[in-house]
């Protein structure tokens, strides 16, 4: 398999991207992954020879324009045809590319995906999903995290359905728990939206679902996947990101929970809902997170999700 990953994305790129490229090749020597580095040839030069050892693991593509993280998405997309995600994404939509990884512009990166390898059919909008870590040592599925601020109830059952595929054939749950993120356990609780969207993932019979959970709930073995707007999801994952900072790295604690706040132990957040795998990483990711990035779209490439996401929503369509 093929997957590209934009070494100039991110807040120390390239030096951190390239970095996590040797960690994998040096942790995954029987791998089948052949990666793609697209980036500027000058700035990659210094950092090249750290992969000597594995030149005939990987290919670079040169990429001389950089889409900067302040710059208007769809505007720069246009302007940099020559940019590492612009290529990235020409790569994955010629099929050249089996995923596609940055911690670049998140923005860039989601009007990519819609305008290259766009949606699949039946689905209304593609959502970012995240993990959050849970106190018996494994994770959560949340969704969304920031890709769609406002939604509508059946944004909202699909992002469940989408969730609930991403947890069996990657997590590995065979039957995974749904819950909608609310602000009380009874139906009938939360906004319109929450109480529009409780009766359709009640009776959709495609999921598993067990009825709203709360904020308190969110590290706990309630569900395998929480479902809310993107509003919500976003500000719950930066809270969560916060307590990993005050605690671990200003105040010193250790403890193991808490070290699984670290997001660059799961290194990115897939896009679901679209017709290829496409990873956004944070903009301050380390060599650990592009490591885990690449690690995590192979399982996403070899667990044939995208398939799985295409036959669902065919079905539901017909």
């Amino acid at each position: 398999m093929k997957i590209g990953l934009d070494i100039m994305g991110g807040d120390y790129a390239p030096a951190e991207a390239i970095k996590g490229v040797q960690l994998f090749l040096e942790q995954m020597p029987d791998s089948s992954v052949h990666l793609l580095l697209i980036g500027s040839a000058d700035a990659a030069a210094p950092y090249l020879s750290l992969l000597d050892a594995h030149q005939h693991r990987y290919t670079f593509v040169d990429a001389p324009q950089v889409i900067e993280m302040n710059e208007h998405p769809t505007k720069a997309l246009k302007e940099k045809p020559q940019s590492s995600i612009a290529i990235g994404f020409g790569l994955l939509q010629a099929g050249k590319a089996d995923a596609f990884i940055s911690a670049g512009n998140t923005g860039a990166m989601m009007v990519g995906a819609m305008y290259s390898v766009k949606t699949i059919e039946g689905i209304l909008r593609p959502t970012i999903a995240s993990p959050v870590p849970r106190v018996t040592g494994d994770f959560n599925l949340l969704l969304d995290v920031g890709a769609n601020a406002d939604c509508k109830p059946e944004n909202l059952v699909q992002f469940a359905q989408l969730g609930s595929l991403y947890s069996k054939h990657v997590f590995g749950i065979e039957t995974p728990r749904i819950a909608l993120l609310n602000l009380g356990e009874e139906e009938g609780k939360g906004n319109l939206l929450a109480q529009a969207t409780y009766p359709l993932l009640k009776e959709n019979e495609q999921i598993h679902f067990v009825g709203n959970v709360e904020g308190r709930d969110l590290f706990l073995d309630k569900a395998d996947v929480l479902v809310c707007e993107g509003f919500v999801g976003n500000v719950v994952l930066k809270m969560a990101e916060s307590i990993y900072h005050i605690f671990k790295e200003q105040r010193h604690v250790e403890d193991e929970f808490l070290n699984n706040f670290n997001y660059e132990i799961y290194g990115g957040t897939p896009i679901l809902g679209i017709n290829s795998p496409v990873v956004i990483g944070h903009g301050i990711s380390h060599a650990l997170a592009f490591r885990n990035m690449i690690e995590l779209s192979g399982k996403i490439i070899s667990s044939k999700l995208i398939d799985a996401f295409k036959k669902h929503f065919s079905e539901a369509v017909a």
